[in-house]
Order: C-alpha cells, then structure tokens, then sequence
C-alpha cells in the first residue's frame, strides 16, 4: 500500500477515526479517575496507619517493640542460665529418701528401729539408723556412693537405700 492511498482512507473514514480516538480519552479519563479515587483511599489508610497510636507513628512503635524484644530475650537468657545452674544444684541436693522401720530384737514391742536412706540424683548421699533396744539407743550413718556404701549395711539400710532409688524424684 502507498502513503497516498492511507492518506485516501483516512479522509474517508476521519469522522469514525476521530469518534473511535474520542471514545478511548474517555475510557482513558475514567480510568484515571478511578485510580486517582482508589489511590487516595489508599494514602487516607496509609496515614491513618502511619498514625500510629496516642499520635506516635508506626516507626516509633516498631523501634519501641525492638528495644523491648530485646530486653526480653536477655532476661529469657539470664533465666536460662539461672535455671542451668538451679538444674545443676538439684542434682547435688537431697531427692530421693527411703524410710524403713523394723524391730531389731524379738522381744521388743514395736517397730521402733529404723533406716533411713538420703540420696541426691546421682545415688550419693547418706543412710542413717537407729536401732532401738530396752537399755540404750545407737545411732549409725554411712556414706553412701553411687548407692553404694563402703561400710557393711544390714538387710534394712540396704532395703531403705533401694526404695529411695527407685523413688519418683
């Protein structure tokens, strides 16, 4: 096709052309319009939000959450040592007893003897007795080492020493 016959075309059809390109500005126009509405409902939300609350705008209440977020990740840190070193102690203090009571001699009345075993977590700790007798009282304690002791136990402290191991503790 030549330019002359283009030129032609367009003077025929200038009243459809013209009419088709003022059809577009209008579309054009409200789309404009309706991105300018919906644009500045956007900013009034924006600083609506921006705002923030009591007037303090969204950076300052971020900056103010980092510093406290901060201050309670060192105390949950300062907890979690303590906590360790409380965990540690534990483990060293007395959890696990056992109580026996007996009769030492047939022809005493009641269960007046007793063993008593004293243990931390590890099964170290101590066993104490007393055995209970018409003319005198005798008191005995025994070291005991990862439920063992060193010393001879009777049938009692080793039956005390077994129920404080098996305890819930």
């Amino acid at each position: 096709m030549s330019n002359a016959m283009i030129v032609d075309f367009m003077m025929q059809n200038m009243f459809y052309i013209v009419g088709g390109l003022g059809i577009l500005v209008i579309i054009m126009y409200v789309v404009i319009i309706n991105l300018y509405l919906h644009l500045s409902a956007m900013k009034k939300r924006y600083e609506i939000m921006m705002a923030g609350q009591d007037g303090k705008n969204i950076e300052q209440m971020l900056m103010q959450h980092i510093a406290e977020t901060k201050v309670v990740a060192a105390e949950n840190a300062r907890i979690g040592a303590e906590s360790k070193q409380m965990n540690a102690l534990l483990k060293t203090a007395i959890t696990k007893v056992g109580v026996v009571r007996f009769r030492a001699f047939e022809d005493m009345g009641s269960d007046l003897s007793y063993a008593v075993a004293l243990l931390d977590s590890h099964k170290n700790g101590v066993v104490l007795s007393s055995i209970f007798g018409r003319e005198d009282s005798r008191s005995y304690v025994k070291p005991i080492e990862n439920g063992i002791s060193k010393y001879t136990l009777s049938q009692e402290e080793e039956e005390a020493i077994g129920i404080a191991v098996n305890s819930e503790c």
